[in-house]
């Protein structure tokens, strides 16, 4: 059976790396890391947070055809490298995509089957607040972001599931039995369509 892929995406400051960790040590799931051309934050890792690249890598990677998905989000490029994800769901493997909205509506006009959830947050309130609680962008960072966030929000209508990122617990409780769920359907439809009659 082929893997399924999951793509998680909702304006920045929902908390989708802190879900997406969190299904990481409760699901079998296999991360994709994105490449990225912005500079690497105070405890991120090359190669596990992210693959950081120059701009002209990554245009070249486009040229190429070697990207899944990518985005110009507030000047820097975020992408997901092909190969990496076309590999572990041939093997069978499910996989798991943090990205961008932007990003998300390209993946999923390659992978017309891929199970696209949207997190967002209780009120555009609480993600200010939760934006200047990380203390990494300056104010006007942060008013881009919420700019950004509307457009987003509006893509959420063709996503698989939307969930309130409200309380963390209950959040990751959500997204993992939505995920099951994805998994049971999927492979009853695959029992009936290998069934003789």
């Amino acid at each position: 059976m082929k893997g399924i892929l999951f793509v998680m995406s909702g304006p920045s400051g929902t908390g989708k790396g802190t879900v997406c960790s969190r299904l990481l040590e409760r699901e079998k799931l296999n991360l994709s890391v994105s490449a990225t051309t912005r500079d690497m934050r105070e405890g991120e890792v090359d190669g596990v947070t992210y693959h950081y690249v120059t701009r002209d890598k990554f245009e070249s990677m486009i040229a190429r055809g070697d990207m899944l998905e990518y985005a110009d989000y507030n000047g820097c490029y975020y992408g997901t490298p092909k190969k990496s994800v076309t590999t572990l769901l041939e093997d069978g493997k499910d996989v798991l995509l943090e990205i961008e909205p932007q990003g998300a509506l390209q993946v999923k006009k390659l992978f017309p089957e891929a199970v696209l959830i949207f997190l967002v947050p209780p009120s555009m309130a609480e993600l200010k607040q939760r934006l200047l609680l990380r203390g990494r962008e300056s104010e006007e960072e942060i008013s881009r972001r919420i700019d950004a966030s509307q457009w987003e929000l509006r893509q959420a209508e063709k996503y698989n599931k939307i969930i309130v990122n409200n309380d963390l617990d209950a959040c990751v409780d959500e997204t993992i039995a939505y995920i099951a769920g994805v998994r049971k359907e999927r492979k009853l439809i695959e029992q009936l369509m290998n069934e003789e009659i």
